[in-house]
Order: C-alpha cells, then structure tokens, then sequence
C-alpha cells in the first residue's frame, strides 16, 4: 500500500510539475513582450525623469505599433491562460512596470542620465516596425522568463523519381 501511495505521490507530482511549466512563446509574442518592457521602460523613465511630453510623443508616434503588439500579448495570455487571461494580462502589466522601477532603483542617481537617451534613439526610429528591432536589442528585464518555442525541425525527405 505504501509502495503505491508514493507512485501516486510521485505522479501527482510529476503531472504537477509539467502543468507548472512555463509555456513556450512564439517569435511574435516574443517581440509583443519585448516591445511591452520598453514601453514599460519609457514610462517609467518618464514619470521619473519628468519626460512625459517625449514618453507622449513615444505613443502618439507609434500607436498604430502599440496597438498591433499589445494585441499579440493579449493573444498569448488568451492561449496560455484562458479564462484567465484578463488576470495574467494585468500581472505581467503590473509586474513588468515593478521590474522595472526596481532596475531604476538599483541605478540610483545615474538613472535618468542613463536612460533619457532612449527617448531620442526610439523617436528617431523612421517606422513603426523598427521599434521591435530596437526593443529586442535592448535586452530589458521582464517578470519572467519568456521562453521562446523550439523551431520545428525540418528534415530533407528524399523523394524518389521513376523512370
């Protein structure tokens, strides 16, 4: 009996832990992330470094961008977390704003001389689409680790020819 209390123990666990599983994101909730931590990254730049004409300037410029990005996480949190989704939105909006005031915050004094700048390198960008290149390139820091999914593997199949 006690042999199979720790097989269903064992199992629960197991079957536990792959539910408990961060689940993969594809390439474009990839950017929608990226892209969400440097908008989350500007605002709090701007709130703290009084920026927020540039940070309205940020969005006005490229809403249409925003919008389209903003719409592939709430696809992502709709996929991974069903009825759910509305909730896990907010918490990641919620802890990817925190995430990032407590990197400002281990910055100190030289926060707003180090980051001010992204304003003038995200407003010279000429479209829309640019801003995800430039995002991902900033590597920031989010509230989780946002795997990316596993490229499916192609195989050359050999097909045969008649004569």
């Amino acid at each position: 009996m006690r042999t199979l209390s720790m097989s269903l123990l064992a199992t629960g666990l197991l079957a536990g832990g792959m539910a408990l599983a961060e689940p993969c994101a594809k390439p474009a909730d990839v950017t929608a992330f990226d892209v969400a931590g440097l908008k989350s990254k500007l605002m709090v730049t701007a709130i703290t470094c009084s920026q927020q004409d540039r940070y309205n300037d940020f969005v006005k410029r490229f809403r249409g961008e925003l919008l389209a990005q903003e719409r592939t996480l709430r696809a992502y949190f709709a996929r991974v977390s069903g009825g759910r989704a509305q909730l896990a939105h907010d918490d990641y909006i919620t802890g990817l704003a925190n995430t990032q005031s407590e990197s400002g915050i281990r910055q100190g004094t030289l926060f707003c001389q180090q980051n001010v700048g992204m304003f003038t390198e995200v407003l010279a960008l000429t479209r829309g689409t640019d801003l995800s290149t430039y995002a991902a390139s900033k590597q920031l820091p989010q509230p989780f680790d946002v795997s990316a999914c596993a490229s499916p593997v192609r195989t050359a199949q050999a097909t045969s020819t008649r004569r």
